[in-house]
């Protein structure tokens, strides 16, 4: 079996990693030694002293990608896979969260549907069921249909995922990875599957996923389908501009009165409303198009500021 990369992107969750580490540690030994690389977002705290003190019986290597400064979760992926395309030839990697709601128990799932494919495919874990808050499901549900609607692409997979090198080998010059993995893979068309897993409970600590924070994710996703999302809105503002002139036309001919204006006034707005939206959005997806683009293989490398061992003390790199 090719060797198993595992890439957890963290923020602050020393604790927690420890925890997950330990749960891979577990499933190494019953598969096959793994080396794991943690993208450090600019955190502001440190491990502790004690931190992997215990020596590890399956993890051969817990590398520690610093970055010069904080880019967020998914820009942190992106950095990850960069630095494993380049530091771990014809690896296999896996994607998970380092807080413990990607459990390590489901790696072998994900892997055993992985060989079934003969390692041609990325594979994603479909999320079978959610423990967030209701209110959080009520918002996801609420996203799922938005995003639907504007990309005619439903939500179900995220970061959880197995990647073949071969498919690494194109990530990592998509540049849509930058905002968004997940997307970025549908997107492209390259070849993937899923499997329905569980998502876990967090180990340790509160979540460092706000409001605001959700609501930039989402947005990111949808970015990297801008053409298909401004394509879709000028198509619904060409209709509702057909239906508004429609209305007006037949509103003026038929009963044009004093009071008819204020019926005639609604659609002459949604008709002002619907161009300037449709328009705004092909002069951004056009000027996306034109402009340079952000290269992972070439750019992400400038974002790494040193790369350190946590199972040891000594200094891989500057």
């Amino acid at each position: 079996m090719q060797s198993v990369i595992v890439l957890i992107p963290i923020f602050n969750d020393w604790t927690a990693l420890e925890l997950v580490l330990r749960g891979l540690d577990r499933i190494a030994e019953k598969l096959a030694p793994m080396t794991v690389v943690v993208v450090d977002d600019a955190s502001t705290t440190g491990p502790d002293a004690g931190f992997c003190a215990d020596p590890f019986v399956a993890l051969t290597t817990v590398v520690r990608v610093r970055l010069r400064r904080n880019l967020g979760h998914q820009r942190a992926i992106s950095v990850g896979l960069v630095y494993i395309y380049e530091t771990y030839p014809d690896a296999v990697t896996v994607i998970m969260d380092g807080d413990g709601e990607d459990r390590p128990e489901d790696i072998p799932i994900l892997l055993a549907k992985f060989n079934a494919e003969e390692g041609r495919k990325i594979v994603f874990a479909e999320r079978a069921r959610r423990t967030e808050s209701f209110l959080f499901k009520f918002f996801y549900v609420f996203y799922k249909a938005l995003h639907l609607a504007l990309t005619g692409i439903p939500v179900r997979v995220g970061n959880f995922s197995v990647v073949p090198y071969s498919c690494l080998s194109s990530l990592v010059v998509i540049s849509e990875i930058w905002n968004h993995y997940a997307a970025a893979v549908l997107n492209a068309r390259l070849p993937h599957d899923t499997i329905p897993v569980p998502r876990g409970h967090r180990l340790e600590g509160k979540s460092k996923m706000d409001f605001v924070a959700l609501v930039t994710h989402g947005l990111s996703a949808l970015s990297v389908y801008s053409d298909r999302v401004g394509v879709r809105l000028l198509v619904a503002s060409s209709v509702t501009i057909a239906l508004s002139t429609v209305v007006v036309l037949v509103t003026s001919i038929v009963h044009f009165r004093a009071a008819a204006i204020y019926v005639i006034g609604l659609p002459i707005v949604l008709l002002a409303l619907a161009a300037a939206m449709g328009f705004v959005f092909v002069l951004f997806t056009l000027k996306g198009r034109s402009g340079a683009l952000f290269l992972p293989i070439r750019d992400c490398p400038y974002f790494i500021g040193g790369v350190t061992r946590l199972d040891h003390t000594s200094d891989i790199s500057g």
